[in-house]
């Protein structure tokens, strides 16, 4: 990741943060940005083989878990 990509994310974290402060005290904005960074992080690892997934899940939905 370059520098330049690191800091546009780092600044649309902050900018989330931003946005949280209505409602969350200080103390409570790790309890939100932790858990939507790392799901973030892996939105972005598993992207290219997102479609795998979603077909291979639509071949194996509805049947039995057994």
């Amino acid at each position: 990741m370059s520098s330049t990509n690191f800091q546009q994310l780092a600044n649309f974290i902050w900018s989330v943060a931003d946005l949280l402060r209505g409602p969350y005290r200080p103390p409570q904005y790790e309890r939100v940005m932790l858990p939507l960074t790392v799901l973030r992080r892996f939105d972005a690892v598993l992207a290219p083989t997102k479609e795998q997934v979603l077909a291979r899940f639509a071949t194996l939905k509805g049947k039995d878990r057994n």
